[in-house]
């Protein structure tokens, strides 16, 4: 892993510099020049009923919110945005909440990927055109953490991000549910005729009980974990659950820490450095955490100007063990994690292979952040003798099906897949997959390896959560829980099985999936590292030759842009023009 000259930034702390002054911050210029412009900035905030004494010579932190009334993973931000108003206040700032793009992973359709990048840009531009010094980033739900902090690192302010927090753990009867993963179960459950209705409407009121993301080690847990882990959050930060007054007072402490953050001169570029970005890498695959991770840490670590790589991820895994006990590879849930000793006490388990002398926005070095972290259930945080996994939860796969690399989680597979060779049976949509998969005529076998295409970035469109593809009914009901699965579409961070995932080049822009056709057998080595697809080249360049790219799926709009300008799965689905090198500056005021 590399750093470019657009973002490369001394390793060393520079916190022992003179503090900033005040007509050194960036605000001054909104506000304390001798002009027009400033003349009218100073009445407009009269306007707003700010008296001067509140704001002028002090920090203006922009408070960014995720919130709206259809994300529930968020619904509690309106209240947390106010703790961290009261913190700047108190650090003697001026905090300005924005409304800012929510992504609701539970509702948004065809799904929030598509609108990555929408909010990373509003994120980036809305922090560039206006009168602050300092941000302080909520979010929490899926694509919400790697957009904010993508388009935060692009303005490259100081920055603290405010994880939204798990929600309370799910129950039904006698069992606790974590979202997501036991939906999956359930919904299986159901279909092969083992429970009913009843059962279902029961589960429906009992797997999401408060404001809060998925208490799995999810999507969600892993982003906000892997934030953690970069050093933009205050220690502990990840795990609190939602609704917890602790969640409250971490809040709090956002808001007095970014003002601080402010006065030292301590921006996001300065955190946001290689060494942070391997430790997050380390820190997802030692928790056993989703594929998405390696989507959205690729795009992040671009736009701080860092080269992140599929090789990194495969190079990193085996490093590190898994060691933590979660679901959907485990057993237990965010809220036991957070009370086994939450990330500072995972961290401490794996401190030897991260990067201690690095910066973070709490501390001077991560080393210092973690001293005196520990762990107080080993069950839930393993020790590093007694492993879920001997290697990291994420596993790289290269061949000729997936020439610029695909994913698997295997430790959420049954490992007698792990090692696998079946015919495959293609589906060129998932509507199709949905209209045919119980259809006796495929006569689908727990052998047959399940492909689903044109579900990647351009062909989705934005890769949705497709990729879990479902078990036909009649195999369910003879016992079958888990088939190889290959898609270049992205699955849930909740999911479970032997899904392969983010194939590219994607099947919509000719890449080999486009080729397959059914019968032909296909080989997963997890081991080797391996996904081939047994054919020979030549049959391969015939049927190349007879391929014919499919129509765009926008003719205008948001989504013309997205299909123009969106990358690949291995180089991070940015935008093309927000991920190259290139200065902007900052607007002038008059």
């Amino acid at each position: 892993m590399e750093t470019d000259h657009r973002r490369a930034v001394a390793a060393t702390d520079d916190r022992e510099a003179a503090p900033v002054a005040p007509e050194e911050l960036r605000s001054h210029q909104w506000y304390g020049t001798d002009g027009l412009r400033s003349f009218s900035h100073r009445a407009r905030t009269r306007q707003l009923g700010y008296l001067p004494e509140e704001h002028l010579g002090k920090p203006v932190i922009a408070v960014l919110n995720t919130w709206s009334d259809i994300n529930p993973c968020h619904s509690h931000l309106r209240d947390r945005a106010q703790a961290v108003k009261r913190g700047v206040w108190q650090a003697g700032g001026f905090p300005l909440e924005f409304p800012v793009s929510t992504l609701s992973e539970t509702f948004q359709k065809p799904t929030p990927m598509l609108y990555r990048n929408l909010l990373a840009m509003e994120t980036e531009e809305l922090l560039r055109s206006y009168p602050v010094d300092g941000a302080v980033l909520l979010g929490g739900c899926d694509k919400s953490t790697p957009a904010l902090l993508m388009g935060a690192a692009s303005a490259d302010l100081p920055t603290v991000f405010v994880p939204a927090g798990p929600m309370l753990p799910g129950h039904w009867r006698n069992e606790v549910l974590g979202s997501g993963t036991d939906m999956w179960k359930y919904w299986d459950e159901r279909r092969a005729g083992l429970i009913g209705d009843c059962e279902m409407g029961e589960l429906e009121n009992g797997l999401a009980r408060s404001a809060g993301h998925c208490m799995t080690m999810g999507t969600a847990s892993t982003l906000t974990a892997a934030a953690e882990a970069l050093g933009v959050t205050l220690p502990g930060a990840s795990s609190i659950p939602a609704v917890d007054s602790g969640h409250d007072r971490m809040a709090a402490a956002s808001g007095l820490r970014v003002v601080e953050l402010v006065r030292q001169r301590t921006t996001l570029s300065q955190i946001l450095t290689p060494e942070a970005y391997e430790d997050a890498v380390a820190t997802v695959l030692a928790l056993g955490g989703s594929t998405n991770a390696v989507i959205h840490l690729i795009a992040m670590a671009g736009r701080s100007g860092v080269k992140l790589t599929l090789d990194d991820f495969d190079r990193i895994a085996r490093t590190v063990p898994v060691l933590a006990d979660l679901r959907p590879g485990g057993r237990y849930l965010m809220e036991d994690f957070h009370f086994a000793g939450g990330l500072p006490g995972f961290l401490s388990r794996i401190a030897g292979v991260l990067h201690l002398d690095r910066p973070t926005v709490a501390h001077t070095t991560l080393r210092e952040q973690l001293d005196g972290a520990a762990v107080h259930n080993s069950a839930v945080i393993r020790e590093r003798t007694e492993p879920l996994a001997e290697e990291g939860g994420v596993a790289v796969l290269r061949g000729n099906l997936c020439p610029d690399g695909a994913v698997i989680k295997h430790i959420a597979a049954e490992p007698r897949l792990l090692r696998h060779t079946g015919p495959a049976v293609v589906f060129d949509d998932y509507r199709e997959l949905q209209r045919t998969i119980n259809d006796p005529a495929l006569a689908l076998t727990p052998d047959h390896v399940l492909v689903l295409r044109n579900a990647g970035p351009k062909g989705g469109p934005g890769m949705p959560e497709y990729g879990m593809l479902p078990i036909p009914d009649y195999l369910l009901k003879q016992g079958v829980r888990d088939m190889v699965r290959i898609s270049d579409a992205r699955m849930s961070g909740t999911s479970y099985g032997a899904c392969v995932l983010h194939i590219a080049p994607e099947s919509f822009v000719g890449g080999p999936l486009a080729l397959v056709r059914t019968g032909d057998p296909i080989t997963l080595d997890v081991e080797a590292r391996l996904l081939h697809l047994g054919v020979d080249d030549d049959e391969l360049e015939r049927r190349r030759a007879a391929w014919s790219p499919p129509p765009a799926r926008y003719g205008r709009g948001y989504g013309a842009l997205y299909q123009d300008q969106i990358t690949q799965a291995d180089a991070g689905c940015d935008f093309a023009f927000l991920a190259r090198e290139g200065d902007v500056p900052d607007p002038y005021v008059g």
